[in-house]
């Protein structure tokens, strides 16, 4: 073993018949001991993909604005040198918990978790504090670039993002995720009949909304060229907007009762999607700025339009060539359509959208 090297506590263990160990590392000795393979050369000499910047000030604004409450996971890294452990016992279960030596002069390459290094490098630049704190670290004995190589592809070819439903569900930081939930919670429609974990609902379902379309929906709603902190009047009010609205949708109203299968609403109606959803979100920001006894009985009109598929005022709207759109563009001139049936004039920014649809 080198005279100098970097020691760690550890745990050893066995993957794919390779010696593996974890241990702990303080965040301040990430930047000085692990090396990201981030050169300017082909990807095929590469173990890495080419590092994201656009990622890391989110990163970066997590660890200094949630010091006292994060949750980053490990790194994953690959150790090109001269390797050794020290087991605390020579039988029993300490035998694999240790001191693991690793040589100053060997190579440490991150093959998962460049993003989150160089958000520690940033965030501890902000905060030194955050420093002291660790991060796991699983080490491999590097095998060369092939296996690297294939380790990054093993790493990242099963990793699934969570769908937006369940992220709302689970966000207690963002004030949209929590708007979402109280609405789901204060509007009854919405609590019988929304669909918590997955963004999409299946054509089994009993579901008639997801949470991830109720949540954009609220966004339109009241973040409407506004940048400030939703208050407790504004929540209030987006739920008495949503009331309102389920009120008027009289087949929200059968489907509550069971009167009727939400998956016939589904395949034969528009306003069952969460395009439509984020429509009306749209029209309510332009509503909730006048007095509740005027866009109340504004949204009584709601009764009369005509939602289902068949109407073919939807298509080029909510549909193209009969299929349900989720475009930005779908968005905008589906609100139009409503508006324009109930009487609401409609903005410079929409009437734009207008014409080129005409």
């Amino acid at each position: 073993m080198a005279e100098f090297s970097h020691t760690f506590p550890a745990a050893r263990g066995i993957q794919s018949g390779r010696p593996c160990y974890v241990a702990m590392c303080p965040l301040r000795l990430v930047p000085k001991i692990f090396i990201f393979d981030g050169q300017e050369v082909p990807p095929e000499l590469r173990a890495q993909r080419v590092l994201n910047r656009t990622r890391i000030p989110d990163i970066v604004s997590y660890l200094v604005d949630n010091p006292s409450d994060y949750t980053l996971s490990g790194i994953t890294a690959s150790i090109d040198g001269q390797v050794s452990f020290e087991p605390s016992t020579d039988t029993g279960l300490g035998q694999n918990l240790g001191l693991l030596f690793i040589s100053m002069d060997a190579k440490i390459l991150i093959n998962d978790g460049q993003h989150r290094r160089e958000a520690i490098v940033q965030a501890i630049e902000q905060n030194p504090e955050l420093g002291y704190d660790n991060i796991p670290v699983l080490f491999f004995i590097d095998d060369g670039l092939k296996r690297s190589q294939q380790m990054f592809a093993d790493l990242n070819k099963h990793a699934v993002r969570p769908s937006d439903s369940i992220s709302t569900l689970y966000d207690h930081r963002d004030a949209l995720s929590e708007l979402a939930r109280n609405i789901v919670r204060e509007v009854k429609v919405f609590s019988r009949l929304t669909e918590m974990e997955r963004s999409s609902i299946s054509n089994r379902s009993s579901k008639f909304f997801t949470l991830s379309a109720i949540k954009n929906a609220s966004k339109a709603l009241l973040m409407k060229g506004k940048n400030t902190p939703i208050t407790e009047d504004e929540q209030e009010l987006a739920i008495q907007f949503w009331n309102e609205v389920a009120e008027n949708m009289m087949d929200w109203q059968l489907a509550l009762e069971k009167k009727v299968a939400t998956c016939d609403l589904r395949e034969q109606y528009v306003h069952a999607h969460g395009v439509m959803l984020q429509a009306m979100g749209q029209l309510g920001a332009d509503l909730i700025c006048k007095p509740k006894s005027q866009w109340c009985e504004i949204l009584q009109g709601l009764q009369k339009i005509d939602w289902a598929r068949a109407n073919s005022d939807w298509e080029g709207r909510a549909m193209h060539h009969g299929r349900i759109s989720k475009a930005r563009s779908s968005v905008v001139l589906s609100g139009n359509y409503i508006k324009q049936q109930l009487g609401v004039p409609l903005t410079p920014s929409e009437q734009e959208y207008e014409e080129s649809f005409k």
